[in-house]
């Protein structure tokens, strides 16, 4: 399982574009890693256009924003295109990543059991180092909470 002050484990997936993305293509800057269950639902829509109206700050930040789900690159580039997003969506249909993150979990809903993502949130600091994790993530305000975290950690730095 992941915890702060662990490595991030190394991931390379395809963003909404098809090219592939790399941890280690990231080294030196800032990463906000968030997993979400599914494009275009009502609260990853939001989790994403509140991460995506924040990507300026960010930026300025010199954090990259990485969302990643077990669609599909198309249905990435649907999303990314129908909700104006600027932040990089990763997928990871075989679900290899959301295992090593230990974000692949047994969930329950209406009585029944499947598998699916839990919505988490990782800050990496640009030597790889997780820095942050919330987990079971609510959406609202989350985005403005993360970046707020992230300064904390660049001012002790």
């Amino acid at each position: 399982m992941i915890k702060v002050q662990s490595i991030a484990p190394e991931f390379c997936l395809p963003n909404q574009d098809d090219i592939e993305i790399c941890l280690r293509d990231l080294k030196g800057k800032w990463i906000v890693l968030y997993f979400y269950p599914k494009d275009n639902t009502p609260g990853c829509t939001t989790e994403a256009c509140d991460f995506s109206n924040a990507a300026p700050d960010f930026s300025a930040l010199n954090a990259i924003v990485l969302g990643v789900s077990a669609d599909s690159t198309k249905k990435h580039r649907n999303f990314i295109e129908k909700k104006d997003l600027m932040i990089t969506l990763l997928s990871d249909e075989d679900t290899s990543m959301l295992q090593k993150y230990g974000v692949w979990q047994l969930k329950k809903n209406y009585g029944k059991e499947y598998m699916g993502i839990l919505r988490t949130t990782l800050i990496i600091d640009p030597d790889g180092v997780i820095r942050a994790i919330w987990e079971k993530v609510k959406v609202k305000d989350h985005a403005k909470e993360v970046k707020e975290k992230l300064e904390k950690l660049q001012e002790a730095d």
